[in-house]
């Protein structure tokens, strides 16, 4: 070989590698992220309600430098602490973050320092937060659902679901059903059922936001697993709306009994696609008074499909209330967890303590929130194609571009990949 980093030859020409390349980074839009936090300064509101104990002579990194490295590692796909040693050399990362990336050690400290009431303060601060952006509006549709976070190691509370099937985290979220915003995150016992602790956090999320805003018109939106006596008497105390489903039982069979088998006959023995409503007042025994209930029988054309639901909206009849309300907690709440979950990495809780893995939460929701900044932006923008865009998608498309650093006396220049795709749609947001 004529030359010793000629790796191989193409046709009639040697293909070379060396490591004598500018310092480029991959993740080019760490200052764009850092623009987001400075005008919207989540991060460093957040940052007030973690307690530090440390000897302040030997502190390097504050409570916001972690967080904020944190939350920005986890925007950019780096979900694990460990992730710090695949990054100690990025110049971009440095110049944001001020100075070296804190070690997987510190973080791990960092993640594992905190208790119950630090918790306790964190999830208060969340709720406020979210009630500080509700100026001006006049109701909200609250939506819950839960979701698993199957474990593999010695995590505290990390118990057997018989409905899951696995031992398992149990992650809680009450969601905002138009903005997307997370009201709040938290962190259950695996074992836990679907409305274990839900109806008392409901409470208090209610009485704050009542306190600021008495005339807010509140709609609850959630599944079958949340049908409990407490809630329906809470909806009636706090003079509620909602729409819930409810699972079927015996009596419920009996109501739509008559019409299932005539369906049946006529439109799944054809296999043809037919749906009817049908409306009942129905009481369990734990429930303190009779409730408005519904049920959708359908025919999808390989089997019957009969959906129960109860509501207290008025004036709908109860085709609008599933079609136009209740159905679209699909996108609002399950599509938004599965961003959380799996694009934001609330499933990484490998924590032992169980006070560690409820931060980690807190980190993935605020990752998540950061991320619906940039979707906000994006949509005051042309980029039709962006605005559809989930979390993944923006990650990719968006945030993952080359870019090198180069500081002078009084400038720092962010020279971003010339074969960036979407450079006119990053200028937009970035200026605005």
């Amino acid at each position: 070989m004529s030359n010793k980093d000629t790796v191989f030859y193409r046709r009639n020409k040697s293909i070379l590698v060396d490591f004598l390349g500018s310092e480029i980074s991959t993740d080019g839009s760490l200052i764009l992220l850092e623009k987001i936090e400075r005008k919207h300064k989540l991060i460093k509101n957040f940052s007030k309600y973690l307690p530090d104990t440390r000897n302040q002579k030997f502190i390097t990194y504050t409570r916001e430098d972690q967080l904020k490295q944190r939350v920005f590692m986890m925007m950019l796909g780096y979900e694990d602490a460990n992730d710090v040693s695949h990054l100690k050399n990025d110049p971009l990362f440095k110049d944001v973050l001020q100075g070296d990336l804190a070690s997987q050690p510190t973080i791990s400290r960092f993640e594992n320092s905190f208790d119950s009431k630090s918790i306790f303060r964190f999830c208060n601060a969340w709720v406020d937060n979210y009630i500080s952006s509700l100026a001006g509006r006049k109701s909200i549709i609250i939506d819950v659902d839960a979701t698993d976070d199957p474990t593999h190691g010695n995590q505290q509370l990390s118990l057997f679901n018989g409905f899951y099937g696995q031992f398992m985290l149990n992650e809680l979220f009450f969601h905002d059903g138009q903005t997307g915003q997370i009201i709040l995150p938290v962190l259950r016992p695996g074992n836990s059922h679907s409305n274990k602790w839900y109806v008392a956090i409901l409470k208090r999320i209610i009485i704050k936001i009542r306190k600021v805003y008495p005339k807010m018109k509140i709609t609850i939106r959630t599944d079958s697993g949340f049908s409990c006596a407490p809630f329906y008497k809470l909806v009636d105390d706090y003079h509620l709306f909602f729409t819930t489903g409810i699972a079927s039982n015996n009596v419920l069979k009996k109501e739509v009994d008559a019409l299932e088998k005539e369906i049946k006959e006529t439109y799944l023995s054809k296999k043809e696609k037919h749906q009817e409503f049908i409306t009942y007042t129905y009481q369990a025994k734990s429930w303190h008074k009779e409730q408005q209930c519904y049920a959708k029988v359908e025919s999808t054309g390989k089997g019957m499909n009969v959906r129960h639901f109860v509501s207290n909206i008025k004036g709908k009849t109860a085709n609008e209330i599933y079609f136009d309300f209740y159905v679209k907690r699909g996108d609002a709440s399950e599509n938004r967890i599965k961003e959380v979950k799996n694009m934001c990495f609330s499933d990484r809780l490998s924590n032992h303590k169980y006070c560690a893995n409820f931060i980690r939460l807190f980190i993935s929701s605020l990752a998540y929130e950061m991320f619906l900044i940039i979707k906000q932006k994006i949509k005051k923008t042309s980029f039709e194609v962006a605005k559809k865009w989930q979390i993944s998608s923006i990650r990719t498309y968006l945030l993952k571009v080359g870019a090198t650093i180069k500081n002078t006396k009084k400038r720092i220049y962010y020279h971003l990949s010339k074969a960036f795709v979407y450079k006119d749609l990053f200028r937009e947001i970035i200026l605005q």
